[in-house]
């Protein structure tokens, strides 16, 4: 008999996400990552590096029991995994069209590991990895944190001490905070969220009739918009994501007033990674979580205010971040709260690293600034949902929203543009 392990509270709120999804959605909560193997790769040491990380990493060696999806719960780590590397003959060039597909099968989480890897070779040497892994084993930094470390063993560069030493996992996460003290801490979240719901102005977006049941995507990219951004954030003291945020939340606000008086606060929800603390900055689990923030935007105020009063409402947001998201559901239902206006995350990764979801194509060039339309891979999540990054230089905003056209998306994306750049230059 499986010992009962609860999920972590970053595990459960991947669950609560995927948990309805019918079968022709099962892949979305998928993610793929193309990585570039130094010169002269044999197969083996592939095979041999992931193997290594799936013997450190317990996250990439537990499956979930999830037949009572009001009580999951993650099996403890098996003592090995297989590690099935498929392996074809494929020009480096064929790698995102190979990670789509390998994205799109869906994962049996009771039966089989959350990961799976194609290695892309010309004869006996690899040349490109495609790593695939669905979202409840590992997040972005954490998979930020396996492409390191697999490149360290390729490199056969040296463990160090704290590598050496086993990883803590997910179940280990999930005994801290079901502790006296973290229900402790989960008692607080509930609370700030019950604050906040009391607090929080029903603004939502527009629907539009003739787009009800259709999402789009769309990436805006700009080197100018990121200088401007930077410039706005030495002034306000404020971090880069801040400042986006701002610009952002300005634009959203504009979108719901629709030509009328612009509402002078937002909900919105903000991804917390939830790794403030050493023990768990490098754990390898899915951590992130939405976490709710009242963003004041009063009429007058500028970028530079309105990002400062960003930052602050977000430590408030992120001090919360780790919280029960079925217990934060049923106060959500009590309270029939409106849904959050919109969602923002800015991806941080390790050591300033880009971010690597090989689910739709790569950027072409580097054109600036440039509006592109995606098919969305997935729709899981908030209805308007904003993922921003560094990438060398470039700011990227990637915007997925549903029941809005494109219309709507490419005006609130070019309105936050424009905001970036005019302030940026002034400032």
């Amino acid at each position: 008999m499986f010992q009962a392990i609860p999920l972590s509270l970053g595990q459960l709120s991947v669950w609560h996400d995927i948990r309805d999804l019918p079968p022709a959605r099962r892949h979305e909560p998928n993610n793929a990552a193309v990585w570039t193997l130094p010169a002269d790769t044999g197969v083996r040491q592939v095979h041999g590096a992931l193997d290594a990380l799936a013997r450190r990493h317990p996250s990439l060696r537990t499956r979930y029991d999830l037949t009572d999806p009001d009580a999951p719960r993650q099996l403890p780590a098996d003592e090995a995994a297989t590690v099935a590397l498929d392996r074809i003959e494929a020009d480096p060039g064929d790698a995102h069209t190979v990670a789509a597909e390998l994205a799109s099968r869906p994962f049996d989480l009771g039966s089989e590991h959350g990961w799976r890897a194609r290695l892309l070779t010309h004869g006996d040497t690899a040349r490109t990895l495609v790593f695939v892994k669905h979202h409840i084993v590992a997040d972005a930094w954490a998979q930020e944190l396996l492409r390191v470390q697999l490149s360290q063993a390729l490199a056969g560069a040296a463990p160090t001490p704290v590598a050496e030493a086993p990883a803590p996992g997910p179940a280990e996460l999930a005994a801290e905070q079901f502790s006296e003290a973290g229900l402790s801490r989960q008692a607080a979240a509930l609370r700030h969220w019950e604050r906040l719901h009391s607090d929080t102005p029903r603004t939502a977006l527009p629907h539009r009739p003739a787009d009800r049941g259709t999402a789009v995507q769309a990436t805006l990219r700009s080197a100018p918009a990121l200088s401007a951004a930077r410039v706005l954030a030495d002034r306000a003291g404020v971090s880069v994501a801040c400042v986006v945020l701002a610009a952002y939340a300005r634009s959203v606000a504009r979108l719901c007033a629709d030509g009328q008086a612009e509402p002078e606060a937002l909900h919105v929800q903000l991804m917390s990674s939830n790794r403030f603390t050493p023990r768990w900055k490098g754990l390898v689990t899915s951590m992130n979580q939405w976490a709710p923030a009242l963003l004041p935007l009063p009429p007058a105020t500028n970028l530079v205010g309105l990002a400062r009063a960003a930052h602050w409402s977000s430590l408030t947001a992120f001090r919360h971040g780790m919280h029960d998201v079925t217990a934060v559901a049923r106060l959500r239902d009590r309270a029939a709260a409106p849904e959050p206006t919109c969602a923002y995350n800015f991806v941080a990764l390790p050591d300033g690293a880009p971010a690597a979801d090989a689910t739709t194509a790569p950027d072409p060039g580097d054109q600036s600034p440039t509006l592109r339309w995606e098919t969305p891979f997935t729709t899981i999540g908030p209805r308007c949902y904003a993922r921003a990054d560094d990438i060398g230089g470039v700011l990227s905003v990637r915007l997925t929203v549903r029941d809005l056209g494109r219309d709507q998306a490419a005006a609130l994306l070019w309105d936050l543009h424009a905001r970036l750049l005019a302030e940026g230059k002034t400032a």
